[in-house]
């Protein structure tokens, strides 16, 4: 049995925007402009979410991450070296106090 692999469309944010620009200044029906669009509904409701919630950072594109969110990830980073960084010294530590040099 062979499954079919479904390609997920992918939007530039531009697109995005003027999807919602349709739907929130236009007075036009989200269904009515996903269906012009070919798109799900539910996809302009997301996107209208995502643009309230916070409309700086909003779409940040494929690989980017909002800037808050980068800051995490590189302070993770950062604590994973320093705890391999201890936990190396750890090891030194015990190995020469044990062999006595």
């Amino acid at each position: 049995m062979e499954q079919e692999q479904v390609k997920r469309r992918r939007f530039d944010k531009q697109f995005k925007m003027e999807a919602v620009r349709l739907v929130t200044e236009g007075g036009r029906r989200a269904t009515e402009v996903a269906r012009d669009l070919g798109i799900a509904a539910n996809s302009i409701y997301h996107w209208k979410y995502q643009l309230s919630k916070d409309r700086e950072s909003a779409f940040p594109g494929k690989g980017y991450l909002k800037p808050e969110d980068e800051e995490l990830r590189r302070l993770r980073k950062e604590l994973a070296d320093v705890k391999e960084e201890r936990d190396i010294l750890k090891k030194a530590i015990a190995y020469f106090t044990k062999h006595g040099t």
